[in-house]
């Protein structure tokens, strides 16, 4: 799936986001509103993990989504 998918689908969504990357809340996405870099910038302050590693995991993520 291409991030644009999700973007398209926000609502949608962010329930697949928040099984995944529970530490975000509501307002997090609400903020985000589909937008990667936001996304990935968010994880990266509620996850500590590096640019690079945040930006693998949503890549590999996407590839489990249909």
């Amino acid at each position: 799936m291409e991030w644009n998918q999700i973007e398209g689908n926000w609502k949608q969504a962010k329930g697949k986001i928040k099984e995944k990357w529970g530490d975000l809340t509501d307002d997090d996405l609400t903020r985000i509103q589909g937008k990667r870099d936001q996304f990935e910038g968010e994880l990266q302050k509620r996850y500590g993990k590096s640019k690079e590693a945040v930006q693998k995991d949503v890549d590999e993520w996407l590839k489990t989504l249909h």
